[in-house]
């Protein structure tokens, strides 16, 4: 029903939400000769998307190939269900592995989006069977935000701990000359021009224009959605669906001029990216948050959960049962000017050689070099008894000037104001650090004793730190004989504090292998669909690799339009016969 005195649209494809998976439906949509209207709720566009790294996990790509990776869909599923176990939904793993290196290939033969192969970049769980040392994940190439014109203010900028002054982005592609720019002639030419670059565009624009990341790939599909025809309403959150005669017809949307009634002849695609902002949704599935424990989210604050709840009004199901609930992630948390903290992700810097995490009572309690997504539950287990979660990452000067801390960078850049903020502690002696964070002082001092004497050897026989290709590729590039050991010796001492982080939930709605919505019978409701983290992770809530958020998004999103699209033909066709057949 039409709500009384709502404005009225009619289009064939209504989305809801502008990350990953709903610019990949509606720039697929369009491409079909659907006319598309998106909605999203924030003022900005791009959604988590933007503060993501961008990264696909799409084995036997084109690039792949191209570099003679040698991969099959038979070892991706192997892997797969080696992750998922009993969680994973197999037909949705079958469709994404057979399917997802054409779509990714349509994308980049069909729109802006333009992606690079990181063939070193390997599965983060090595001793699984089906895994590899490289080959299925890729990165976004940078993209000239210059080229949406005025709606280049409308992108969603990243993360802000993560630009460089308050507004040049650098790149996972830019990551190592950016660590030998004090040692490395090219590297200082390379930083060189991006600064003068960014000076350039700062003329102009409230950021810098040259996009990587998650940032480029909204950009691409942006611009690709808007070439096409594309109607994109912000500030307009998705408030109810329209069901009519057994089928979603449509939704009414919120909008700064009042509430509008959208009818979608095809289908409306929910991409609203799940709820990491909504703690009390987030609380039903998190034991340590309803303990009243600390958490904080990447994602911010538009996410939270409208599609989740507005779905189920109309039948669909919901998969809470996953490995996790969450895409985990350790943050710091980096003091502002205003006296905000804004968090900072923590993704591969613990694994670097030089550095080690300790819990309050100076104790390590897991491998500092396992992903992202496996750290923190092992940071929770080990604060399981205490008030707060939350362990420190500790290092020495000399690693410092060569990895930086957290936000705190590098050589040649400046340490001293980041202490003086209170981001980092530092002190004269392990002991003096210790009293500076609140950690047991002797502990510490035991903890780095012993792991000195082993890491001197380039072993470390508490946690085998290094005994992987995934976890060698997260260490210090050239360092033998292990890149994630070294002692820790050279004084002053370092440390950030780290709390548990999220970029996404993994729990959501149920939907099949085509993105359509599902019923806890298994029966899809016509003219829905649910796509990116509104959908609940195939993958059981694993993490398999880097990018298995943001491929899913890309490749469903696609998936979804194409139903919608045949389906629209389908009935076109249907009533085109009928028609005649009155005649």
């Amino acid at each position: 029903m039409t709500s009384p005195g709502a404005q009225e649209r009619v289009c064939d494809v209504l989305v809801a939400g502008s990350g990953v998976a709903g610019f990949s439906a509606a720039v697929t949509a369009a491409a079909q000769g659907l006319d598309v209207v998106m909605v999203e709720k924030a003022p900005v566009f791009g959604g988590s998307t933007c503060s993501s790294a961008g990264i696909v996990w799409i084995p036997g790509s084109r690039q792949a190939r191209a570099a003679g990776v040698k991969d099959n869909t038979a070892d991706v599923l192997r892997y797969l269900e080696a992750e998922g176990g009993e969680h994973l939904q197999r037909d949705a793993a079958v469709a994404y592995a057979e399917r997802g290196a054409d779509i990714l290939a349509w994308f980049e033969a069909n729109t802006h989006v333009r992606y690079t192969l990181a063939p070193a970049w390997p599965d983060y769980h090595p001793a699984y069977p089906g895994s590899m040392p490289g080959g299925r994940s890729l990165g976004p190439s940078p993209f000239d935000g210059r080229t949406l014109g005025e709606r280049f203010r409308q992108l969603r900028p990243p993360i802000a701990t993560t630009m460089l002054f308050s507004g040049m982005m650098i790149g996972r592609e830019d990551l190592p000359k950016f660590y030998s720019v004090a040692t490395n002639w090219r590297s200082a030419v390379y930083v060189g021009r991006l600064f003068l670059r960014f000076l350039k565009d700062r003329l102009r624009w409230p950021r810098g224009t040259r996009l990587s990341n998650g940032n480029a790939l909204i950009a691409m599909l942006a611009r690709s959605a808007f070439d096409r025809g594309v109607e994109l309403k912000l500030k307009t959150p998705i408030a109810s669906l329209i069901e009519e005669e057994g089928r979603i017809a449509g939704a009414v949307v919120q909008g700064p001029e009042g509430k509008t009634t959208i009818r979608a002849r095809a289908g409306v695609v929910l991409a609203c990216g799940g709820y990491p902002g909504d703690d009390t949704l987030k609380k039903r599935v998190l034991p340590h948050l309803a303990a009243g424990k600390n958490q904080t989210t990447l994602t911010g604050s538009y996410n939270t959960g409208d599609a989740w709840r507005i779905a189920q009004t109309v039948g669909v199901d919901v998969i809470e049962d996953q490995i996790s609930s969450v895409a985990w992630t350790p943050v710091s948390l980096v003091p502002q000017p205003d006296g905000s903290r804004l968090p900072f992700p923590h993704f591969n810097d613990r694994g670097k050689a030089g550095y080690i995490c300790v819990d309050r009572r100076g104790r390590r309690f897991c491998s500092e070099a396992i992903s992202y997504h496996d750290f923190v539950p092992r940071m929770i287990e080990a604060c399981r008894d205490d008030a707060e979660v939350a362990c420190w990452n500790i290092c020495d000067s000399e690693a410092i000037r060569r990895h930086g801390l957290g936000r705190a960078p590098s050589a040649p850049g400046r340490v001293e104001p980041h202490v003086r903020s209170g981001y980092i502690s530092r002190g004269d002696t392990l002991a003096a650090l210790a009293k500076a964070c609140g950690i047991d002082a002797a502990a510490l001092e035991a903890t780095v004793a012993r792991y000195n004497d082993a890491a001197a050897r380039g072993e470390d026989p508490e946690f085998d730190k290094g005994r992987d290709v995934y976890e060698r590729f997260n260490g210090t590039m050239g360092h033998r004989p292990n890149p994630c050991v070294k002692p820790i010796i050279q004084a002053p001492f370092y440390a950030v504090k780290l709390v548990p982080g999220d970029i996404g939930t993994f729990t959501g709605l149920r939907a099949d292998a085509s993105a359509r919505a599902l019923r806890a019978d298994g029966q899809p409701i016509p003219g829905l669909y649910i796509a990116g983290n509104d959908a609940a992770s195939f993958m059981g809530g694993t993490y398999p690799g880097a990018g298995t958020s943001i491929g899913p998004a890309l490749v469903f999103g696609h998936l979804a339009a194409l139903d919608i699209a045949q389906q629209h033909k389908t009935t076109e066709s249907s009533h085109s016969i009928t028609a005649g057949s009155r005649r």
